[in-house]
């Protein structure tokens, strides 16, 4: 096919690539080792190129032949050989884990640089044309946060805004929502952002002992929406979980008998609304965009009935009959929910106070908690991507990969949130990866670009490619096929040719 003159830059994606070291597996697909790809455009072709991140954790496992640095699904023990002693001196260290630098979930800008994120507290500085991997980070040198997110957001000015959880930190267990900045001041042209990094505010977790798990957050112009999920880590059983032979994995609980709390962060006070806002218990990973509407907070996200999702990555059920075994208990279905922030304080109990067009209610209660129920918006799309330039903005287009019944996508989806049509892609024998929008740099309207996914095929002797969709029509532009294996990979950024550096 024929690729537009104006797509010039790196496609970079990352993803778990190897699970087996040695003689020894990981339990869990999400543990494998980090494995980064690109294509790059250029003059109308395209070139592609993989490597390993280069973590501690990849150099350590490599060099013992074995795993040795654990896992969320996957706990390492020392050799056993080893004496009496040394063993039970690791045992009492792993109360509260050193955590893995296998970063193998996103990619993140800051400055002019490029990190390979997981989600712990270590991202690695990767050079984006060669994936050499360079220095190491730990946020927690910086600020109190022992995990954060993989799917942070950039304001106008290129800073980022994320969330972190601070575990048992001088009594109290919170979120901080962190900002690093984009540059630093000139007189301190040495230094690196991450010293300027600052907490901006914080949410108190409703449990000291159980935090909730979050993969992502939302944002709008003036709010920052934290999701506090009845899905918890129990802080107890993982301080005990290398002593009891169990992985990290297993400390996660879901409660579906509990509540879900929204908890809304105005960006200019730093403080939370006091108004409690909540919904039933679901399960969520993926925000898609918020948005804000006389007076109200519109939010759409992936939600879920219950925690199957993760289980379904276990190794032992990704076998050659994983599309036919491993079917969804709870289908991912986009919801949107309408939070009136600015409602009628003497407004009767049991009122609905939403009061633009929407399904979706919120509803006023006896203690002044006001419990929302969202609109469904459409069923069976994951890792949902926007034009990033509508962030936080009204806005119609979401791109997805599109699941039935299980969670490998067949389809990658282009959804109207405003008219609920859908368009989609689909091959034969084809598995796409998560879809990146990449706008035309003229640009008019918010679908003027180009969709760009990896598609691993069914068939091993079959070659991986690169698929190019026109983003407005849906129809395929060209495909660039790799004759090497590809992995399936998690998330990814493109780096229009401005933003990479010339050396």
């Amino acid at each position: 096919g024929q690729l537009p003159t104006w797509l010039e830059g790196v496609l970079l994606r990352n993803g778990p690539g190897m699970h087996t070291i040695g003689d020894s597996q990981y339990n869990h697909w999400f543990d494998g080792l980090a494995l980064l790809h690109s294509f790059t455009f250029k003059n109308g072709e395209v070139y592609y190129r993989s490597k390993y991140l280069r973590s501690d954790t990849y150099n350590c496992n490599i060099e013992a032949n074995r795993i040795v640095v654990s896992e969320f699904g996957t706990m390492a023990y020392p050799d056993p050989c080893k004496n009496i002693f040394s063993k039970a001196f690791t045992y009492l260290s792993h109360t509260i884990p050193e955590f893995t630098d296998n970063c193998l979930i996103n990619i993140m800008k800051a400055g002019d640089d490029f990190y390979a994120t997981g989600e712990t507290n270590f991202i690695r500085k990767i050079n984006p044309q060669t994936l050499e991997t360079l220095e190491k980070v730990d946020y927690s040198k910086y600020i109190a946060v022992n995990v954060a997110t993989s799917h942070p957001h950039y304001d106008s000015a290129g800073n980022i805004l994320n969330m972190g959880t601070s575990i048992v930190d001088k009594g109290k267990t919170k979120y901080l929502l962190f900002k690093i900045p984009s540059s630093v001041p000139e007189q301190e042209k040495k230094k690196s952002c991450f010293k300027h990094m600052e907490v901006v505010s914080s949410v108190p977790s409703r449990s000291l002992l159980h935090p909730s798990y979050y993969h992502s957050f939302g944002i709008t112009e003036n709010y920052v929406i934290f999701i506090e999920q009845p899905f918890r880590l129990d802080i107890v059983k993982m301080a005990t979980a290398y002593i009891r032979g169990v992985s990290w994995a297993s400390c996660l609980a879901y409660n579906q008998d509990d509540k879900t709390w929204f908890h809304f962060i105005d960006r200019k006070t730093k403080k939370e609304v006091s108004t409690k806002f909540y919904t039933d218990a679901l399960v969520f990973f993926h925000h898609v965009n918020a948005y804000e509407e006389n007076g109200h907070i519109i939010f759409d996200v992936i939600c879920y009935k219950d925690n199957s999702l993760y289980d379904m990555f276990y190794l032992k059920n990704l076998d050659k009959d994983f599309e036919e075994n491993t079917k969804f208990t709870s289908i991912p279905t986009c919801k949107r929910f309408v939070v009136p922030l600015q409602h009628d304080k003497n407004a009767e109990v049991d009122s609905n106070l939403v009061t633009i067009p929407s399904t979706a209610t919120a509803v006023k209660e006896k203690d002044g908690n006001i419990y929302c129920q969202p609109e469904i918006l459409c069923e069976g799309i994951e890792l949902p991507r926007i034009n990033y330039d509508y962030n936080g903005k009204k806005y119609k287009y979401v791109f997805a990969t599109r699941v039935q019944w299980s969670p490998v996508p067949t389809k990658i989806a282009k959804f109207n949130t405003q008219t609920k049509e859908m368009l989609s892609w689909e091959d034969e024998d084809c598995w796409p990866s998560e879809p990146v929008f990449v706008p035309n740099p003229d640009a008019k309207e918010e679908d003027d670009g180009v969709v760009l996914t990896c598609v691993v095929k069914t068939d091993p002797n079959e070659a991986p490619f690169l698929l190019v969709l026109d983003a407005k029509t849906f129809t395929e532009l060209g495909r660039a096929t790799v004759n090497v294996k590809m992995h399936l990979d998690l998330h990814g950024v493109f780096i229009p040719q401005r933003d990479l550096k010339t050396e």
